[in-house]
């Protein structure tokens, strides 16, 4: 699984970051989750590209972006490493912010400080909610617990709840392939962005005030992020649209892409 045929590096807020950038028109930026890489949208690099300028970058500490130099890596930083690289890439018309898992958390961070550079949402099995009390202390736990063990034990424990039974077993390479991008990451990289995860903030509150065109999207087995929770989400964002993806989990855009892209290309194509 790779597409670093297309990959590219350039200079942000003094850090090195790699990406893709294919194609022209309206910007698409495609924001991984954890702990992943561009590599996750290879089926929308090359689904969407005809559709706008997709932007696919790899976040600060993962695949051959700059590696994690700070021991929290919050979800702010993130946006404001996104926001930087659109300016470094000389994008100055408003983008759709495509966000997964992570990259959804991101997004909400980018709205609430950057929220002039966004033509549209679209949010792929992600949450607003923060993580409960036990939920953070779990993620202290495992980020100690990499920096002790290494990155092995979290990618096998990852991988078992990202994907639903069907594409376990009908697609076990592309299963394989994540696990690989997981046990390639640092360690330091993981456990910063765990901290960061566990201390991310509550943006249930933000929804109502969205005011861009905003589509969310959750494969229909996610156990991560649920379609319940995803669909009450999408109801307090006002005019949004929900899309259950079917026969996919927490990473429907590589489980389904065909689904994926057909309803984020009716998306795009009504902006």
């Amino acid at each position: 699984m790779t597409t670093t045929n297309d990959l590219r590096s350039l200079t942000a807020r003094d850090h090195t970051f790699a990406l893709v950038d294919k194609g022209r028109g309206m910007p698409v930026l495609l924001v991984h989750g954890f702990p992943l890489d561009h590599t996750m949208w290879q089926f929308q690099l090359g689904g969407l590209v005809d559709l706008g300028r997709i932007i696919a970058p790899d976040l600060r500490g993962f695949g051959r972006s700059v590696p994690c130099d700070r021991p929290i890596l919050t979800m702010e930083t993130l946006a404001d490493d996104l926001a930087a690289i659109l300016e470094a890439l000389q994008v100055e018309e408003p983008i759709v912010f495509c966000g997964l898992s992570m990259g959804g958390y991101v997004a909400w961070e980018f709205w609430r400080r950057h929220g002039q550079r966004l033509r549209g949402l679209i949010l792929c099995d992600t949450r607003a909610a923060p993580d409960s009390p036990e939920a953070a202390a779990q993620r202290l736990e495992n980020a100690a617990k990499v920096m002790d063990q290494g990155v092995k034990f979290f990618a096998e424990m990852m991988v078992a709840r990202l994907f639903c039974p069907q594409t376990a077993e009908k697609q076990p390479d592309l299963v394989a392939a994540i696990r690989q991008v997981m046990e390639n990451t640092l360690p330091q990289s993981v456990a910063a962005t765990l901290r960061g995860l566990a201390q991310r903030v509550d943006a249930r509150p933000w929804l109502s005030q969205i005011n861009v065109p905003t589509l969310v999207l959750v494969g229909e087995h996610d156990v991560v992020s649920p379609p319940d929770e995803m669909d009450s989400m999408a109801q307090a964002i006002p005019g949004s649209k929900f899309v259950k993806i079917p026969e996919a989990g927490h990473l429907a855009p590589l489980e389904n892409p065909t689904a994926v892209n057909l309803a984020i290309r009716e998306f795009l194509s009504n902006l």
